[in-house]
């Protein structure tokens, strides 16, 4: 019986740890106008969102990404922005994805 307890005390313990389980950094879901291709240069991109959740490469092209996601115990959301520069530092092109409710109602 001791141990049958304890069991579900350990599942219930990890099965609440998971449900408010948050990965990569916050950062503001940007407006059309903030984004603007071969404008907006990086220090324009630090001073808005922060330091990039990870950088690399794409096609030969430098690229920031920024990623946060939040799980609950009914769901998850997520918020996706990722960067490729010119070799100017400029941004070439930029993709934004989002499943938080406010960004599926101002991009709808």
């Amino acid at each position: 019986m001791r141990r049958a307890w304890r069991w579900a005390l350990a599942v219930a313990l990890v099965a609440s740890a998971c449900a408010g389980l948050q990965l990569g950094r916050e950062f503001p879901s940007p407006d059309t106008a903030q984004i603007k291709v071969n404008v907006t240069d990086k220090a324009g991109l630090l001073a808005f969102f922060g330091e990039p959740y990870q950088v690399g490469i794409d096609s030969g092209d430098q690229t920031w990404r920024w990623f946060y996601a939040q799980r609950s115990a009914s769901s998850t959301i997520t918020k996706d922005l990722t960067v490729r520069f010119n070799s100017n530092g400029t941004v070439k092109s930029y993709s934004f994805t989002s499943n938080f409710p406010e960004d599926m109602r101002k991009f709808r």
